[in-house]
């Protein structure tokens, strides 16, 4: 066991799916000294994935139960470690780098923070987020794109999925975030991450969000698609959040848009886009929309199935309604708990180990 607590720490966040590798430089050792006292660091690596009581996390850990106490809901409030509310009892589970530290570094990034992300990201995490061949997050179209005579299930409806979570809060997107404070921003919206349930509940007690009714989502979802969002959450059943991301600065959106990545490393595509020939006028407002370049205007508009993320940006513009959205055939169905999507993500990162060997 090492003395450094920092390095207990990296180590500790290295075994999530979405992992904490270590770097040539020791940029990641640098993050973690910019996020956690030492006192913090300790403490830290003592809790597990799945949510305990304080009670027993200090037994484990051999401290005293009362001051572990104030000290996680402190960490908590610092986006350190993750807390959940349920009647009478308070219970803490670990953060992971990601989705965690990072995206709960909303309220605290500063330049200085910023341009370490940005150093990690493109050094390790890049690399990381697309090791296992594990799409991390599923594309939803916003429900007026999708073929009207299409069976959905649930987790396909968008809206329908908002309307039903018992809490919403909206926060600042970290990307864009990050990339403004770096010198690389973009003039998306930036107030546009939403989290739903427990998650909602975190950010709304913790000052990183601020909670929202159904229909203020639903706009916050409308207003993105205009502005050219692309719609991803986790690659789940269960809605626990939804990114609206920009291809210039979405960690996900730039493995594909900057790097030339497949877009299965990232992004699960559930819809494909498809163009009525007949109504189409070939005006190129689809070609410029596409975040990704996976649309031509020949005689009509003509879409590369292969690179579509079935986002439908391309359709709430098409000023002869030319295009919608349907089901691919080929689809994979999200996981049903993002449990199940973290243990593929391991799985898919061991064969990947295996098969360099």
């Amino acid at each position: 066991m090492s003395n450094d607590p920092y390095l207990e720490l990296q180590r500790f966040l290295d075994q999530f799916p979405l992992g904490f590798p270590q770097t040539p430089s020791g940029i990641e050792m640098e993050i973690l000294k910019r996020l956690f006292t030492e006192e913090e660091a300790k403490i830290a690596v003592h809790l597990t994935p799945l949510p305990e009581e304080v009670s027993q996390i200090a037994e484990r850990a051999g401290l005293n139960e009362r001051d572990l106490d104030g000290k996680l809901d402190s960490m908590a409030q610092k986006g350190l470690v993750f807390r959940i509310r349920r009647g009478e009892k308070t219970l803490y589970r670990a953060a992971p780098f990601m989705i965690g530290l990072y995206e709960y570094s909303v309220k605290r990034i500063d330049k200085e923070l910023a341009t370490l992300f940005k150093e990690y990201y493109e050094t390790a995490y890049l690399g990381e987020m697309g090791a296992s061949n594990v799409p991390g997050f599923k594309v939803l179209p916003v429900d007026e794109n999708i073929q009207a005579d299409t069976v959905l299930l649930p987790f396909h409806k968008l809206k329908e999925s908002i309307k039903s979570a018992r809490k919403i809060a909206v926060a600042d997107c970290v990307c864009r975030k990050e990339a403004r404070l770096t010198g690389e921003g973009c003039t998306h919206p930036i107030e546009t991450c939403l989290s739903f349930g427990a998650a909602a509940e975190y950010y709304i007690e913790n000052g990183m969000g601020r909670e929202i009714t159904a229909d203020e989502a639903i706009r916050i979802i409308e207003e993105a698609d205009k502005a050219g969002l692309v719609h991803a959450s986790a690659n789940a059943k269960h809605l626990s959040n939804i990114c609206n991301c920009c291809p210039c600065c979405c960690a996900s959106m730039k493995g594909i848009t900057k790097r030339g990545h497949d877009k299965h490393k990232y992004l699960n595509t559930l819809f494909e886009a498809i163009v009525d020939a007949r109504e189409c006028v070939a005006c190129e407002v689809c070609r410029d929309r596409c975040p990704v370049g996976a649309i031509e205007v020949q005689e009509t508009a003509v879409v590369d199935r292969g690179k579509c993320l079935g986002c439908g940006l391309c359709a709430t513009e098409c000023p002869s309604n030319a295009i919608t959205l349907r089901l691919r055939e080929d689809r994979e169905e999200p996981f049903e708990r993002t449990f199940e999507l973290g243990m593929a993500i391991l799985e898919g990162k061991h064969r990947r180990l295996n098969s360099a060997e």
